[in-house]
């Protein structure tokens, strides 16, 4: 899955409309907070972000290979 990352006002300039991919646990679940509101994303350069779960779009998937 690949989601768009919007970020809010105290979002670095060049995070918004970030393209990132969630990381996956041993049970290929994704890693959120205990509390749902935090995920763990990677961008295409490998880099790992936690970012707010509720700005995540899920991009179209017609679009994806």
């Amino acid at each position: 899955m690949r989601y768009t990352y919007l970020g809010d006002r105290l979002t670095p300039p060049e995070l918004v409309n970030m393209q990132c991919n969630p990381v996956y646990n041993a049970q290929d679940k994704c890693i959120v907070s205990q509390k749902m509101a935090t995920a763990l994303v990677v961008d295409a350069n490998g880099i790992r972000y936690v970012v707010l779960r509720r700005r995540l779009r899920l991009n179209d998937k017609a679009v994806q290979p």
